[in-house]
């Protein structure tokens, strides 16, 4: 009898394990809509989870995105289909963006939540990830597209500074601007420009 209970608690923890990330989310909702006094907690480790990023962990992630993009992922998606036909050098730029899409989602997800300066970490770790990526020789996708670096990345500065609540923006722009100066040296002064384009809109 008391190997069946073992068993059975050792297979609500498994069960636990293994559900997917929307089962997951559904359980926490209703855990806290029964247990109102654990929302608190909750959302101090949710904070705690989505800042623990750091710049240099997102910039090599970004790199490792837009430096492994070869000449096979190329191909597949150049020439004739059945849509119309597609260059490589549009082929490229798609398979670069799409590459970075979801790093970019999630800065902006981590700005309109409020937490800013966990935003920018993620904004910077991009962009440090794209310059270090500018003099890449490559046969794949960057040999294609040799200005998607500096053009990405005045684009996801523009994307964080609009995604930030706008009684932020103007420390925000302040903050990544100084970050950036540091860091990308070589592009700074494009990026602060873009960065002035943005907060006016």
């Amino acid at each position: 009898m008391m190997r069946r209970k073992a068993s059975a608690k050792s297979d609500a923890v498994g069960l636990l394990e293994r559900l997917s990330p929307e089962e997951a989310v559904a359980v926490l909702h209703q855990l806290l809509d029964k247990h109102a006094e654990l929302r608190s907690e909750a959302e101090q480790f949710a904070t705690k989870l989505v800042s623990s990023s750091s710049i240099e962990d997102i910039a090599e992630d970004a790199h490792y995105r837009v430096t492994s993009i070869d000449l096979d992922d190329l191909n597949g998606r150049a020439g004739a289909h059945s849509w119309g036909y597609v260059g490589p050098d549009q082929a490229a730029q798609d398979l670069l963006e799409e590459a970075l899409e979801d790093l970019v989602d999630d800065m902006k997800r981590r700005a309109e939540l409020g937490l800013v300066s966990a935003a920018e970490v993620v904004c910077a770790g991009i962009v440090q990830g794209l310059y270090q990526a500018r003099h890449t020789e490559s046969d794949g996708a960057l040999g294609w597209a040799p200005d998607f670096p500096s053009e990405e990345a005045d684009y996801v500065v523009g994307e964080f500074l609009r995604a930030c609540p706008a009684a932020t923006r103007k420390a925000a722009h302040k903050s990544l601007t100084e970050t950036l100066a540091k860091r990308v040296p070589e592009w700074a002064e494009g990026l602060r420009r873009a960065a002035d384009r943005s907060s006016k809109e």
